[in-house]
């Protein structure tokens, strides 16, 4: 007695059956693979559709020796700076191409292995990750397990795209000086390889002016963590006139921390910051920010991902992108 199909997945052994054809060739079919006549594929496919059979991708991968899959590291879905680089990167797969899957960190500071290896386990051909606060010794050793982009962090040996947080920290400090203010501090994100570029900016453009820089490292890179690092700093008995974050998050912390200590933005502090999310755009808000071009990046990233796949040997890819400040209503000269 035949087994019910409705109690399992339809095969393409189930097709083949079908349509009165072999299961090579309905293999050859979803494969593209040479041999099998328009007419007979029409059938193969429809068959396909009316017994609600799906092609098993990674089977379909080993079949042809090559890995086609993207998979897309992301640090933390929250902060919208990342759902900009996926959509870069979904705009530069094609649609009828390669599978992208999305794994995101789980642990509250972004170190997370386990999301790193869920797409390897998953026998993905690349993975394109945003951001890997893991120490460069081991963003070398996971590209020698797959082939990886790194994307907002470049990482020698390693295709990288970012982009220039030395050019970009040093404009959003030169503005704040340019405005006048001399009490200018910097909410830095913890620190990790890759990742301190902006505070050594800010730093130097900031000595070279002959002021003494003001850096506090926040615990974590989200808003809660900007709170509570603001409030640290507008508490001093000589507070800073201007703060510039590390990402819009921090910046946003900042606001609730100057609000809270009932200081008005910009009359009171000018606010600086980094990422130039959807959100920093809203009326309202109005946060000056340096825009990293996160879509473009997303592009870049996998365009790169494509062309590694195509050829595995070819030459470690490294595009950095030219940030821009866009200045918004947050900062303005310091109160007399």
């Amino acid at each position: 007695m035949a087994p019910d199909r409705r109690l399992r997945p339809a095969t393409q052994s189930d097709v083949a059956r079908e349509v009165g054809v072999s299961r090579t060739l309905v293999s050859f079919a979803f494969r593209g693979a040479p041999g099998v006549s328009g007419e007979t594929k029409e059938a193969i496919f429809e068959a396909a559709r009316r017994l609600g059979y799906r092609p098993n991708a990674v089977a379909a991968d080993l079949a042809r020796k090559h890995r086609s899959a993207v998979g897309l590291y992301l640090m933390d879905i929250r902060n919208e700076v990342y759902a900009d680089i996926l959509s870069g990167v979904r705009m530069a797969l094609p649609q009828d191409g390669n599978r992208l899957i999305l794994s995101v960190s789980r642990s509250v500071d972004g170190v997370d292995g386990g999301a790193l290896e869920s797409l390897i386990e998953a026998r993905v051909g690349i993975i394109i990750a945003a951001t890997l606060l893991d120490p460069d010794e081991r963003v070398l050793e996971l590209a020698q397990i797959v082939p990886l982009v790194s994307v907002t962090r470049p990482v020698a040996g390693v295709d990288s795209v970012y982009s220039d947080d030395v050019a970009g920290a040093r404009a959003a400090t030169e503005h704040l000086l340019s405005l006048g203010h001399r009490r200018v501090a910097h909410l830095a994100g913890p620190i990790y390889d890759g990742h301190i570029a902006r505070r050594q900016s800010y730093e130097k453009t900031m000595r070279d002016a002959g002021l003494k820089p003001l850096t506090l490292a926040a615990d974590d890179f989200t808003q809660e963590a900007g709170q509570r690092a603001a409030t640290l700093l507008l508490t001093q008995a000589e507070r800073p006139t201007a703060i510039f974050t590390h990402n819009d998050q921090l910046a946003l912390g900042a606001r609730e921390a100057a609000y809270g200590l009932g200081l008005a933005i910009p009359r009171d502090l000018s606010l600086v910051g980094y990422d130039n999310s959807r959100t920093a755009k809203l009326h309202g808000i109005d946060l000056t920010s340096v825009d990293l071009h996160a879509i473009a990046l997303g592009q870049a990233a996998g365009t790169i991902a494509l062309e590694r796949l195509n050829d595995p040997e070819a030459p470690v890819a490294d595009k950095r992108l030219t940030p821009e400040l866009v200045v918004r209503d947050s900062t303005a000269p310091p109160a007399p």
